[in-house]
């Protein structure tokens, strides 16, 4: 039966939207319910997606949400190796969480700008993305709408990252590491971009907790909490 539908769902991908239409229709008395339409599958997809984006982006956008989580951004090779150095001088002593603190409380004002973008690349979703995502894997709309937005994403989410790290004063105090740190005699001298690499992890925080949520909608129906997701992903279940 599963490989019935899935036939009929491929065929789908290279007709019109009203002849999907009336083969989904098979397609749902084959499985039993009633019948989905193109539209309905569409729409199911697209809020599975906007529930796991909310929220991800909330929890994530909230204090300690990076800094007290899983998804804590941590400091690159580089700044260690900074930090390393200066944690045995007089002042610099914690220099390491304050500097943590202080960039994962920058992802998590960032956060706050992220659903929007996301939710704006959620409305092109067509109807053939949509089938596929539904019969793929459990990170399927995770993969399609990382694919669809990341680079797009990092060029908006880059200055709002950067703002937020000023705001909450981690650049000015990376300068201020980065400044003491080539005074030392004997170092080669840096200076990382902590922008750009708060800027990747905060995003590759935000994409796990969006397929964190799309898993749980997929595998756990008390997730499915309205009548068009448990509609779409019976549909799922029964592939």
């Amino acid at each position: 039966m599963a490989k019935k539908i899935g036939i009929i769902l491929l065929f789908c991908s290279s007709i019109s939207f009203y002849s999907c239409d009336t083969l989904m229709g098979v397609a749902g008395d084959m499985l039993g319910g009633g019948a989905l339409t193109s539209a309905q599958i569409g729409q199911g997809l697209k809020e599975a997606l906007e529930i796991g984006i909310t929220n991800g982006a909330n929890k994530l956008s909230l204090k300690d949400g990076f800094y007290k989580s899983a998804y804590k951004v941590l400091l690159p090779e580089e700044a260690r190796k900074i930090t390393d150095k200066l944690k045995v001088i007089p002042g610099f002593t914690n220099v390491e969480e304050i500097l943590l603190e202080k960039i994962n409380r920058g992802a998590e004002d960032a956060a706050k700008k992220a659903a929007p973008i996301f939710k704006s690349a959620i409305t092109k979703m067509t109807f053939k993305d949509a089938t596929n995502i539904l019969m793929g894997a459990d990170n399927a709309a995770t993969t399609y709408l990382e694919g669809a937005t990341r680079p797009q994403l990092y060029n908006e989410f880059n200055p709002v990252i950067l703002n937020s790290l000023n705001k909450v004063g981690a650049v000015d105090y990376w300068e201020k590491i980065v400044s003491k740190y080539n005074s030392l005699p004997f170092v080669n001298k840096v200076n990382p971009r902590l922008d750009d690499y708060v800027t990747n992890q905060a995003l590759n925080g935000l994409f796990s907790m969006v397929q964190k949520k799309e898993k749980g909608i997929r595998t756990n129906v008390n997730e499915r909490v309205s009548d068009l997701l448990k509609r779409v992903f019976a549909k799922q279940d029964n592939k």
